[in-house]
Formats: structure tokens, sequence, C-alpha cells
């Protein structure tokens, strides 16, 4: 049964050091709230993997010293350019970076939806990538004959971290297109996400709404936070905040200039709605 918790801490608290998070890119719903109070509580030695990719909350993370691994297929700001703290981590050698590419990433959680130990990918075949995930293997295909493919790990997160606009007083979140977040909730051990708003209409009820929604049976526990996904945008509800990004981007390009931000923005206030 989903846990409704009264704060975006409590939902918080329930990750712990060292866990495997899943977190999608910064189109698809950030739970920055919740991320902002991971930095509060010192998180440490997260083992971060972007569906399939990851950004601001990346970064921000990786900065603050939460993370130690980073499995993703990117690390980026978008248009706002590179992720200042992760591009300053990985040329000091203070995060373990798994290169991984967007099919091998949804491959890899597929197989932990499915409950097999491993997924088959063809199309990394005679990429560097090979040479250096030396978890992932070249077998031959069993129902060919000199056929190889690479057989990639099952993904297995501790926990998949979003917002969502909506959820259910029965815990069902509706997450309309977004169909990455499905998959990391069905791969997840446990799946904690903070929603805009929580009504009383059963979101699985609605045709309109059915084949967008994850089922309570995937959602461990919701948090109520609205504007929680800010300074990222959230789909048609609100845009990004262009001015915040990019003063983010400015002051993060320095370790000095990202503590400064920490102070204003995470240490000692939230980010303006």
């Amino acid at each position: 049964m989903t846990r409704h918790l009264s704060t975006v801490r409590d939902l918080a608290s329930m990750i712990d050091s060292g866990a495997r998070v899943a977190v999608p890119p910064d189109y698809s719903g950030c739970a920055m709230a919740a991320v902002r109070e991971l930095i509060r509580r010192g998180v440490r030695d997260l083992h971060l993997i972007g569906v399939p990719q990851a950004g601001f909350q990346a970064d921000m993370l990786i900065g603050a010293g939460c993370v130690g691994t980073v499995e993703s297929a990117a690390v980026t700001i978008g248009e706002y350019g590179p992720a200042p703290r992760f591009v300053a981590a990985v040329k000091a050698g203070a995060v373990r970076v798994l290169d991984s590419t967007c099919p091998a990433i949804h491959a890899g959680l597929q197989a932990a939806e499915k409950g097999i130990p491993f997924m088959p990918l063809r199309g990394i075949l005679g990429s560097d990538l090979v040479a250096h995930r030396d978890d992932w293997r070249v077998i031959d295909n069993p129902f060919g004959e000199d056929d190889p493919i690479v057989a990639l790990p099952a993904i297995r997160p501790d926990v998949a971290l979003f917002h969502a606009g909506v959820a259910d007083r029965f815990g069902n979140v509706w997450i309309g297109v977004r169909r990455e977040l499905m998959l990391m909730a069905h791969a997840a051990a446990a799946t904690l996400v903070t929603v805009e708003e929580i009504v009383d209409d059963d979101l699985l009820a609605d045709e309109r709404t059915a084949a967008g929604t994850i089922p309570a049976l995937y959602v461990t526990a919701l948090a109520k936070a609205p504007m929680g996904a800010r300074p990222i945008g959230l789909g048609e509800r609100y845009p990004a905040d262009d001015g915040h990004l990019r003063r983010y981007v400015e002051l993060a390009r320095t370790e000095e200039g990202f503590r400064r931000y920490l102070d204003e923005f995470v240490l000692a206030g939230e980010v303006p709605a």
C-alpha cells in the first residue's frame, strides 16, 4: 500500500547513503524538492542512474558530494551547457562513471522489470563502450551462427525518484507520455514520488488517464510538493526558470560559486515559486 507522507523531508529520509537511485532527465519530472532535502541531510555515495540521462539534479548532487557513481548515457544541462560540477568531479576523479547509452540504460532496466538477469542488445557492438564496461559481455547468439550480441546485466535501482503532476488518494500516479517513469517504477525496489496535487478521483478508473497512470502497486510513498520540480519545468504545468538555471551554470563553474548557490537556494532557503 502506498504511504502518503506529510512532508518531502519524510519522503527523502527513505533514501539512505549508498543507495542506487534512478532519476529521470530534466524534461521528465525531476523531484527537485526531494533532491534539496537529500543535500541538506548530507547523504553520501549514491549510485545515480540517469534514465536515460541526467541533468540539473545530478549536477547539484554531485557538487554537494552526495554521489559516488554515475551511470548514465549523459550528464548535461542541455541548452544551458555542460554540467559544471559533473565535469569538475570527473576531472578530479571524485566520481566513478559508468558510461552507457540510452538503449543500454533502458535495456538494463527492462531486464529488471521482467525479472531476468540480463538483456541482449546489438547496436553497441564495435564501440569503445564495450571495451570499457567489464560488466557487459559479448556472447554468441544461441539461435544463430557467427552472430555476436552484447549481454547487459539488469539494472536494479534501490529507489526510483521523480516528480509528477497528480496522484490520487489511492496512490496511483499519472505520468502521461513519460513512459521512462513507468519503467523506473517497475524496475526499482522502491518508488518515491513527489506530486503537485493529490485528487480524490481514481485515475485508473478513467479511460482518459488510466493508460498514463502508474498503479499504486508500484508506488512506495508519495508526498505533496507544489512546484516541486522547480527550477526545472514540469510539462504543461510550468516552464523551467530560465534565469535561475543560467545563474546556476554561471555560479557552478567554480567550487566557490557552487557553495554560494547551495547557501542561498538549498541550505538557507528554497527556490522561489
